[in-house]
């Protein structure tokens, strides 16, 4: 996937900032989703925050670190509401029919098991292991995070052991 040239913020529009960045977005939003909030709800809201916020863009960093940024920060806000609301109020489950599981796991299923394991995390981890699966580099995510690039190493090797031991049982 080729990355899209910087421009500068000044000949860059908000539809540009948008189109270069919707898929990693929407990404994100499909992790911090949480029912009854759905991805496009929360897509909305990200995008309703980086057009409020563009004109006070300083420039500090890359654009597209700016927008992972919002991202996340409406993401966890937007968890972080919904886990107070649910707090307050019982929640019955309705009984979920599971099929037969057989030893070849189709990539929704991988996909679902691994997102169950990163609800697990701190909201701390959650974050960087968001930024790890956009295969930012451990700079950028630094730079996202405002943690040392070495810090966020031993944190990931950390992450992905307690991963790995999550999800190896719900595939087996």
């Amino acid at each position: 996937m080729r990355k899209p040239e910087k421009q500068p913020l000044e000949t860059q529009s908000f539809e540009d900032v948008l189109e270069n960045n919707k898929e990693k977005v929407y990404r994100i939003c499909k992790i911090y989703a949480v029912a009854p909030i759905e991805p496009q709800d929360l897509f909305q809201e990200v995008v309703f925050q980086i057009w409020k916020s563009l004109p006070s863009f300083k420039g500090n960093s890359g654009i597209d670190t700016w927008v992972y940024k919002i991202a996340l920060n409406v993401g966890q806000r937007s968890k972080l509401k919904l886990e107070k609301q649910n707090d307050k109020v019982i929640r019955l489950e309705s009984i979920l029919f599971t099929p037969v599981v057989t030893d070849d796991h189709s990539q929704e299923e991988r996909y679902q098991a691994l997102r169950e394991c990163i609800d697990l995390l701190n909201e701390s981890d959650q974050s960087l292991m968001v930024l790890y699966l956009e295969d930012l580099p451990y700079k950028e995510i630094a730079v996202i995070t405002g943690l040392t690039e070495n810090h966020i190493a031993v944190k990931m090797k950390r992450i992905r052991q307690l991963l790995f031991e999550c999800i190896t049982p719900k595939l087996i």
